[in-house]
């Protein structure tokens, strides 16, 4: 493996799609036996086994490392930007307050094309397509000591082709023809054009496809999930069969990829400490390893989602996932990454969502309005706001969200200022300072190595793959099945198990599959793509910086990214709708 190397790419025509690779390398741990001079000419390099792992390296270096775009360094990196791009649009976050960010634009659907997320996440993107594209053109496929190589090559470059057309066009289930992304599948960039959505993704199988033919069981290097093995090849297929709608394959795939095994054999026991030992725990397919060096403090992933010491801590958990989670109060999701950061006072507070301004747009953010809760001591609950007593109602709620009195959970409700308001009802909790949202932080990418800051984030495992076929049964009407798997997820959590699909007030399977997903998958990058490839409404009707509305991604142009400024006004390729 090599370490400590600089890799440029210059361009040519387009700003990001017309590069050439330059490699200035120095050689800390690569064989001299293989590689003797640290003064190496890129037919060397591109012509040895050492010279390719060199190049994967690089390609995964890429994903963490800061770079510079229009003149951004600080905190622009790969990982970052793909987790908040991935994540803050959909309805599992609450953003404390606005921020100079642009992870803010995100989540308010507020994107434009010279945002640097934008146009560094497309950048680096292509550019690692690139340098798996020299790998896979250079390397001589009929020797099997470049099997383990190649495999990676064929899987970064189906990996980063799945980011890209996720991220920049419209879901598949939208329809085949759309515009996709520029496909990338050699070293020749002397065109540049959008390529349809489904040609994307019928290029992205075919490589992963590739990819599991080659790679080994237990990747380059055992125990270190920093490197793809043919069990992440098959683990991202079935994601992909999934978005496809191609619910056989995905089960097919799935079932190859365990080989007989049963699921719960494939989950880390121990959740509560999962994402902290992500990088060699077994449920880990692929992450991004970061070690104590790659600390990137104010500026990491986990600094917006906590704060102890050091961070920003201003993303919370939504309202509606926090309810989810509260169905079942000791499940270890919840208690294990969410932690709400209580005032130390012996009181009960209720919490009313009301606008934040007195603007008469009903999609102004909204706050919380915190008040002293009053229990008369026969479970009636109320409080006071200025000498007017308001009453609580206490709702029960179905498995589907539905109030119906046969419910078996609840959710807490008022009429405050002519409307009907959500309540929270929970022990007092220190307030963002300057601002009325009770901090909960969120620990899944923070402590590794005992580091507020410091975690390897997780890009596949083997919790999401076992959902993947659980979604893909229940949605070709094999609802039993469908809760099998699902019950493996819940079992590990702690929490009741199903028995058929209209138990705990759901309608079928998918819609439990769906809410399983959504906690299981929490913040990981997910829940977005679950909602806009499902056409599924979004309600984001809880306090936070974003708009108070339901977003219908079907309406809603902006719930992919708009190609970048400096990559349109070059290439000239086509600018998404609304842009």
């Amino acid at each position: 493996m090599c370490k400590n190397f600089k890799i440029g790419i210059m361009k040519t025509k387009a700003l990001y799609l017309t590069v050439a690779l330059g490699m200035m390398l120095g050689f800390n741990s690569c064989s001299m036996d293989v590689i003797p001079s640290d003064e190496l000419n890129s037919d060397i390099l591109l012509n040895s086994a050492q010279g390719g792992e060199c190049i994967m390296d690089g390609c995964y270096a890429m994903l963490k490392d800061e770079v510079e775009f229009l003149g951004y360094s600080s905190g622009n990196c790969y990982a970052r930007h793909y987790f908040q791009m991935s994540e803050y649009p959909a309805d599992n976050i609450c953003l404390s307050a606005h921020t100079t960010d642009p992870l803010y634009e995100a989540t308010a659907y507020m994107m434009t094309d010279g945002l640097k997320n934008v146009g560094t996440l497309w950048m680096v993107g292509y550019k690692i397509i690139y340098m798996a594209n020299t790998v896979i053109a250079t390397l001589d496929a009929s020797n099997p000591d470049n099997n383990q190589i190649l495999g990676e090559a064929y899987f970064m470059r189906g990996m980063m082709h799945l980011h890209m057309v996720t991220l920049y066009a419209l879901p598949y289930s939208y329809g085949r023809d759309n515009l996709g992304v520029p496909l990338r599948t050699s070293c020749d960039a002397s065109e540049t054009v959008r390529n349809p959505v489904g040609e994307v993704y019928d290029q992205i199988v075919e490589d992963l496809r590739k990819a599991a033919d080659l790679l080994g069981e237990d990747g380059r290097v055992k125990n270190n999930h920093g490197y793809p093995s043919k069990y992440t090849a098959l683990g991202l297929l079935s994601r992909v069969y999934l978005y496809m709608e191609e619910y056989d394959k995905c089960i097919a795939t799935v079932d190859e990829a365990l080989n007989g095994a049963s699921p719960d054999s494939k989950l880390d026991g121990d959740y509560a400490h999962y994402f902290i030992n992500a990088k060699t725990s077994k449920e880990t397919l692929l992450c991004i390893v970061h070690e104590t060096t790659d600390n990137r403090g104010q500026s990491s992933i986990g600094s917006m989602y906590l704060k102890d010491g050091i961070g920003w801590g201003e993303i919370y958990p939504s309202d509606p996932l926090k309810y989810l989670y509260e169905r079942y109060p000791n499940d270890i999701r919840y208690t294990a990454y969410c932690l709400p950061q209580f005032s130390g006072k012996d009181v009960m507070k209720v919490y009313v969502t009301v606008p934040a301004t007195a603007e008469a747009d009903p999609k102004a953010p909204h706050i919380y309005a915190g008040f002293e809760l009053l229990d008369d001591g026969a479970g009636n609950y109320s409080f006071k706001d200025g000498g007017k007593t308001y009453p609580i109602e206490k709702r029960m709620i179905k498995g589907n969200g539905q109030a119906d009195p046969s419910g078996e959970y609840v959710e807490y409700h008022t009429q405050y200022g002519g409307e009907d308001c959500l309540c929270r009802i929970n022990k007092d909790v220190t307030l963002r300072v300057g601002f009325t949202v009770p901090m909960i932080y969120i620990s899944k990418f923070s402590y590794q190595n005992g580091d507020p800051m410091l975690s390897s984030p997780v890009l596949c495992r083997w919790g999401e793959v076992i959902l993947n076929r659980a979604e893909a049964y229940a949605r070709s009407g094999k609802p039993a099945q469908a809760l099998a798997d699902v019950n493996v997820i819940r079992t590990r959590a702690g929490i009741p198990t199903f028995t058929s699909e209209t138990e705990h007030g759901y309608d079928n399977a998918i819609q439990i599959v769906m809410d399983e997903r959504r906690m299981e998958l929490a913040w990981e990058g997910h829940r977005h793509f679950d909602m806009c490839r499902n056409k599924l409404k979004m309600d984001r009707r809880y306090a936070g910086a974003q708009p108070f509305e339901i977003v219908d991604p079907v309406n809603q142009p902006h719930i992919i990214y708009p190609i970048p400024n400096n990559e349109w006004t070059v290439s000239h390729i086509q600018q998404n709708p609304g842009y």
